[in-house]
């Protein structure tokens, strides 16, 4: 039988919470944890409970802003050749917008 794991409130966590998403949601899900640095369970229960999401800057962190970064890159291109914008693309580069903006202020 494993550990039990406690959090950093010291609190047992025995609790199972699911639920399901569209491929677009979970997309969208899985680039925020990214580019937050936290775990998918952190994420999901900090945004849940109200509570701030702060982006502590770490390689990953850093990585994968570059990696995101690049793929808006290719996207902007693909719409400068005349396609349409995705709705997706707006929240990615809000949401890279919102964390980059938050990473200054902590450097001040």
């Amino acid at each position: 039988m494993s550990a039990k794991n406690r959090d950093e409130k010291g609190r047992w966590r025995n609790i199972t919470v699911a639920f399901r998403v569209s491929p677009e949601e979970d997309a969208q899900i899985e680039t925020a944890v990214k580019l937050t640095g936290l775990t998918k369970q952190d994420y999901i229960t900090r945004r849940l409970t109200c509570r701030d999401v702060i982006v502590q800057g770490n390689p990953k962190v850093y990585k994968a802003l570059r990696n995101e970064l690049a793929a808006v890159l290719e996207e902007l291109r693909r719409i400068e050749a005349g396609q349409r914008i995705d709705s997706d693309l707006l929240e990615t580069i809000d949401l890279i917008a919102t964390i980059m903006d938050g990473m200054k202020e902590n450097e001040s």
